[in-house]
């Protein structure tokens, strides 16, 4: 059999396209996470067309400690008397306010949320991702994972299943002596 040059490409193209596929998950539109940090699974959204990852909290207030700013909330899961928690900010996130949300006396076309670092686990994989922390209460699904972190877990998502990644399954986190 001769092999022409363009057979060659499509061949060529053809374990390319494979090669990548085949270092991608897919996913669904919902799966469970398990947040490692506060050992709290909840069903999450993928959303391509978001680019960060948002947490539903509540009581949420920025404060300074030892000159770097810290946030202060609880997590919105339905436990009214939940404990603070406190995390240091990875950086203020700029969200462009719906159409909706848009209040022309205040002037502002976004707003203005406390990014945390926070390890999450899909299926078998755990990824630190970064997340910001808003009222979700609102909404469906208390997470939002958006295509910053779905790229760090490599994600395909197909809209047209859910949880197909099952229950989070990670070990927990090795940790060294002394901590």
């Amino acid at each position: 059999m001769r092999i022409t040059p363009p057979l060659l490409f499509c061949l060529l193209l053809g374990l390319a396209t494979a090669s990548t596929a085949d270092q991608k998950t897919i996913y669904g539109l919902n799966e469970y996470a398990r947040i490692m940090d506060f050992d709290l699974e909840l069903p999450a959204k993928l959303d391509t067309g978001a680019m960060t990852a948002s947490l539903s909290a509540h009581h949420i207030q920025r404060f300074e400690r030892d000159g770097e700013t810290w946030v202060r909330f609880q997590l919105d899961n339905g436990d009214a008397e939940g404990k603070p928690i406190e995390r240091p900010v990875s950086r203020i996130s700029r969200i462009k306010r719906r159409a909706g949300d848009f209040d022309p006396e205040e002037g502002k076309s976004y707003t203005a949320r406390p990014v945390i670092e926070l390890q999450l686990c899909m299926g078998q994989t755990l990824r630190t991702i970064e997340v910001n922390l808003t009222d979700r209460s609102a909404f469906q699904y208390p997470l939002l994972i958006g295509s910053d972190a779905l790229s760090e877990f490599a994600a395909l998502v197909d809209p047209s299943i859910k949880y197909v990644a099952g229950k989070p399954a990670c070990p927990a986190p090795e940790t060294t002596p002394g901590e």
